[in-house]
């Protein structure tokens, strides 16, 4: 765990603990009921694991992780309203949650050349390096945009078959990424979900196996 103090670690290790009990709450909810449920408390979850993960990426000065969580973020922020939770919450929280995102990219960004030069000409992260894990963490995120684009169409939060393929395969890159990188947080926090996505695709198959049957 080189080039970044223990704290920092913890701060990521926090988020995918975060981000890990939210596939244990769904893989649990959606056994007991043979059939892929997205219950309000992923998402839930997921908002305080992404918070947690944005902040490690700053610190790690890592723009592959903050990318991926500027563009799920929000989306989990839909499915709780989806869910019917996000009206329920208090003015000043909705608001704390809707603009830590945005006031923290002002802030990275207040100076171009500094950010440039942290995030881009970064010697422990090559660009290539660089390169690779922000397409794997938009292949990874873009899972979020599929079950968010899914979900409109048929006007539920739900989590489709194509969330959990994609998944795996996003998944798959970013432990590649976090490998390069030296990385425990990523390459630890992406092989629980491993199991989780195939589990769920069985789940998935199975259920639609039975229902054509009972036709």
């Amino acid at each position: 765990m080189q080039g970044s103090p223990a704290w920092i670690y913890a701060i990521g290790f926090l988020a995918q603990a975060f981000f890990s009990a939210r596939l244990l709450y769904q893989w649990i909810v959606t056994e007991k009921a043979k059939k892929v449920l997205s219950p309000p408390g992923f998402w839930i979850l997921s908002i305080f694991g992404s918070y947690l993960l944005f902040i490690y990426g700053v610190f790690r000065n890592d723009f592959a992780i903050i990318l991926g969580q500027l563009i799920s973020y929000y989306i989990y922020l839909w499915n709780l309203d989806m869910k019917g939770l996000w009206r329920k919450l208090p003015v000043v929280l909705k608001s704390t949650l809707l603009l830590t995102p945005v006031a923290a990219s002002v802030f990275l960004m207040r100076d171009i050349p500094a950010f440039t030069a942290t995030f881009f000409q970064n010697k422990n992260i090559p660009f290539w390096l660089l390169i690779f894990g922000s397409v794997g963490q938009v292949l990874f995120t873009f899972r979020f945009i599929y079950q968010w684009a899914y979900s409109r169409h048929h006007h539920e939060s739900t989590l489709p078959i194509g969330f959990w393929i994609i998944s795996l395969l996003g998944s798959a890159s970013i432990i590649a990424y976090g490998i390069f990188r030296l990385d425990p947080v990523l390459v630890l926090g992406q092989s629980f979900g491993f199991v989780a996505y195939i589990r769920n695709i069985m789940i998935d198959h199975l259920n639609k196996k039975h229902l054509s049957n009972e036709e």
